[in-house]
């Protein structure tokens, strides 16, 4: 009980400092507790949303996916004749079936052909209005689609693009493009992930999305009463016989959920992971709290050890305090994290992807395991201030305050340091030498976090002689108060290295990440400069297939001196080895693709591979199938017949671009898979006639007007496009650490607050003998800015031999240029000066308005 009482007072006694350490526990806990709950919560509404959209048995074509996306190499979706809803009709234990049509293959635009496909990435449907879709969708407007004329569209759409009934929509496939007026709104029944849905008649979405009527793409049954879905699953497929996909209700939601659960893994694992590295920043932050509270007071545990307190007390109510702390921070936390969780919601529905806050959910584990977390690291990182308390011995309560360094300690935390930061070094190296990047990756991971920990406790050490240069470079140029502010930062090299520790964490990260993708921007460019030469590629941004009147539209385009088209199939593979790989990609161009692109070869030439019956393969496929110049391979290609082919190239794996491709001609393919089931191009390249570049440019923009799904760029376009897609990753990312370094700079706010206090006496003599507040702030201030340079200067060094190292182990992926951004890098190094100076101007103000009496009687 006396325990609890000291801790309690010395805790509010020092409640102003605890409150920073609490927020670093807060912001940890919170990120923690708002992942699960965001994650849960988008768990929550795909389960609704998914078990609402099923019907209890769904019949779907053959090729459909499991979860009824398109996957056909046409562009439209895969097709079941009528027959088939017939023979489900007369299945046992049916109430009713319905055919519907559907696709996600299409692009829908308003009259001024600007696009209403979601901005977040969600899909575009368009299918038939029906009877499964009513359950889920109510009509708030207008009426459904009777005819061709009429199209119904969701009213998330309609709000974002400002639609109202009678105004015309574009719906652009394979097929072609079809208009009709908006002739109803339907308003989403569950929450809407992100998608806009379009709704036309059943016969014209046939015609508009298939170019046939009398067929579907699913057939929903309702079970009769007392049928189980099972049982019921079991009687249609046995009636529809083979050849078709046959799931219940529940089948088909765990499928769908699947299909998200990647991206939710990847999101809930990458945002974890931040907030352990948030966790880790709050460790320094907690640890330099303790460590100087405890050095603070000193007198007081010394006379405390004299009236009879032993070590295990003294011990015990320091970690009380920070148990005190870690509850106290990790409540306030879990709430946090909800409103984080909120905040998120809001954000994905900024971004297209509508989630209710009715589905919001909070299982009981999340708070149970931010309590956990945030206690736990709490009372781990005051264990050693803790244990140092617990040494003071009685004689202290004569000394001044103050506890007096370990030599012991200092020698055997440089030899711990050394042997971290080595064998992370050593690591990094065998890294940079792996043949293999999965088994550099290894090494890469252990070299970053022996190299990372090691840095972590040699940093006091480092601290003495880098805060020196720093202080030469930077301070001296404020003569004395520059001289102190040095002298301030060397005073208590521990303090100095673990304050610094937090902010080299997260720069550490920024520096890598800077690193790593802008040698992936210079390793594409160079590979683009130096193999691809064509000048304008067209493609879908949305992935939509090429049909065959804008491939037109671009060969009668003027000024073009060739085009090339671009194919990939599915072909079923029989090696020499005798073995046989299923579903495996094939890439069909025109022969002049091996001029559009100049892929090396390490046997023969690419321009053979075009020739009939030919083939080629990349190096590292024919190693491990036996493959050589003249074998022959059995390819069984998807809806066509199988060729024996010969293989005339065989490619380079080290390329970027077109990785592990293997080749063949469209002629070659055209001769084994029937015309009417030959794929659609994916990419179409052009090249212009010599001094008519900017001329077909411009052309082949005009001509592809009419057809909005399709980009024109230029090699300058792809190259930007290239750049805004690793971009916006490392924005997000940014993002993301930009958690770390709020939590660091609090830990240089807690550092100068509690040196300011440690040092209440000798301010208010330097005041005494003339130091006027003006120089007194800006001594703090300066002091500040050479720990968050000291930390910079660590991360910054520590980050680009992380990044450098990375480059190593993607140079064997093909991404052989290694780029350092330093005009990012001198950014961060200088942010990270003016982080120290709003770091320290609470600390500075609050020492400008010591009374100078007060501050002298202090003990």
């Amino acid at each position: 009980m006396t325990v609890m009482k000291t801790s309690m007072r010395n805790f509010f006694a020092h409640k102003g400092r605890m409150a920073l350490s609490a927020v670093a526990v807060l912001l940890s806990v919170a990120f923690v507790c708002g992942t699960l709950v965001f994650t849960d919560t988008m768990n929550t509404t795909f389960d609704k949303l998914f078990a609402a959209t099923s019907s209890d048995v769904t019949v779907s074509a053959k090729g459909a996916s499991d979860s009824g996306e398109t996957t056909s190499d046409n562009g439209k979706p895969p097709v079941m004749p009528a027959s088939v809803l017939t023979k489900v009709r007369e299945a046992q234990g049916v109430k009713s079936a319905e055919g519907t049509v559907f696709s996600t293959s299409v692009t829908v635009v308003d009259a001024d052909k600007d696009s209403l496909s979601p901005s977040g990435g969600g899909p575009t449907i368009v299918g038939s209005w029906n009877g499964n879709d009513a359950r889920t969708m109510k009509i708030t407007s207008g009426t459904a689609p009777k005819n061709s004329g009429q199209v119904m569209v969701d009213k998330d759409t309609v709000d974002k693009h400002h639609l109202k009934l009678g105004d015309e929509i574009g719906v652009i496939s394979a097929v072609g493009t079809h208009t009709a007026k908006i002739s109803g709104v339907a308003e989403f029944q569950v929450t809407n992930p992100g998608a806009a849905i379009f709704y036309l008649d059943t016969k014209t979405a046939q015609e508009a999305l298939v170019g046939a009527t009398g067929v579907f793409t699913n057939v929903n049954v309702t079970a009769a009463s007392g049928v189980t879905d099972t049982q019921l699953k079991t009687n249609v497929a046995a009636e529809v016989g083979g050849g078709y996909k046959v799931q219940t209700a529940k089948e088909t939601a765990d499928a769908n959920q699947k299909d998200v659960e990647g991206f939710m893994n990847v999101m809930k694992y990458a945002m974890l992971g931040f907030a352990g590295i948030a966790f880790l920043v709050g460790i320094f932050l907690i640890i330099n709290t303790f460590s100087m509270l405890v050095a603070q007071r000193t007198r007081e545990i010394g006379l405390m050890r004299a009236i009879g307190s032993s070590r295990k007390q003294v011990n015990r109510s320091v970690l009380a305090e920070a148990l005190l702390l870690g509850v106290f921070g990790s409540v306030l936390g879990v709430g946090a994290g909800v409103g984080l969780a909120i905040g998120l919601m809001k954000l994905m529905g900024s971004m297209g992807m509508n989630l209710s806050t009715s589905d919001l959910t909070v299982a009981w584990t999340t708070p149970v395991v931010g309590l956990l977390l945030g206690v736990v690291v709490t009372v781990l990182a005051a264990w050693l201030p803790a244990r140092r308390a617990g040494k003071v011995s009685p004689m202290a309560a004569l000394r001044d305050a103050g506890a007096p360094a370990d030599a012991k300690a200092g020698r055997i935390r440089a030899l711990v340091g050394t042997v971290l930061t080595g064998g992370g070094a050593y690591a990094l190296y065998l890294a940079a030498e792996a043949d293999k990047a999965k088994e550099g990756s290894s090494w890469l991971g252990l070299g970053v976090v022996l190299s990372l920990i090691g840095f972590v406790v040699i940093g006091p050490l480092l601290a003495g002689g880098v805060v020196r240069v720093l202080g030469a470079v930077v301070l001296r140029v404020f003569g004395p108060v520059g001289r102190m502010a040095e002298r301030n930062a060397l005073r208590n090299p521990r303090r100095t290295g673990a304050t610094g520790a937090a902010l080299m964490i997260g720069l550490a990260l920024v520096a890598c990440l800077s690193v790593v993708s802008s040698s992936m921007v210079a390793s594409a460019t160079d590979q683009l400069d130096k193999t691809v030469g064509t000048d304008f590629i067209i493609q879908s941004d949305s992935g939509q297939l090429i049909t065959p009147a804008a491939v037109k539209a671009v060969k009668d385009t003027p000024g073009l001196e060739r085009v090339t088209e671009y194919k990939i199939t599915e072909a079923d593979y029989t090696t020499p080895d005798g073995k046989t790989l299923k579903n495996t990609d094939i890439t069909a161009a025109d022969p002049t693709y091996a001029t559009d692109l100049q892929t090396k070869t390490v046997a023969g030439k690419l321009a053979d591979a075009y020739q009939p019956d030919s083939m080629s393969v990349h190096e590292r496929f024919a190693k491990e199938h036996g493959i050589r110049l003249g074998s022959k391979i059995k390819v069984a290609f998807d809806d066509g017949a199988t060729a024996n082919l010969t293989v005339r190239a065989i490619t380079s794996s080290d390329g970027i671009i077109d990785a592990g491709s293997k080749y063949i001609s469209i002629a070659t393919l055209a001769k084994y898979v029937p015309a009417d089931k030959m794929p659609l191009d994916q990419l179409v390249f052009a090249s212009a006639k010599e001094g008519q570049t900017d001329a077909a440019y411009k052309s082949l923009k005009s001509a592809l007007h009419d057809y909005p799904q399709y980009t024109v760029r230029d090699q300058s376009d792809y190259k930007e496009a290239l750049k805004d897609q690793i971009g916006q990753l490392l924005n997000m990312i940014y993002g993301l650490l930009a958690l770390a370094i709020i939590v660091a700079i609090l830990g240089v706010v807690n550092t100068l607050a509690l040196s300011v206090v440690e040092r209440t006496r000798e301010i208010g003599l330097m005041r005494a003998i003339g130091l006027s507040r003006r120089q007194l702030r800006r001594m703090i201030r300066m002091e500040s800015v050479v720990i968050a340079l000291f930390g910079a200067l660590l991360g910054l060094g520590l980050g680009m031999g992380w990044g450098a190292t990375a480059q190593k182990l993607l140079a064997l992926e093909g991404l052989k240029v290694l780029e350092i951004p330093w005009p990012t890098i001198a950014a961060v190094f200088v942010g990270s000066a003016f982080v120290g100076l709003f770091a320290a101007l609470i600390p500075a103000f609050r020492a400008g308005r010591m009374n100078v009496l007060k501050a002298i009687a202090t003990e």
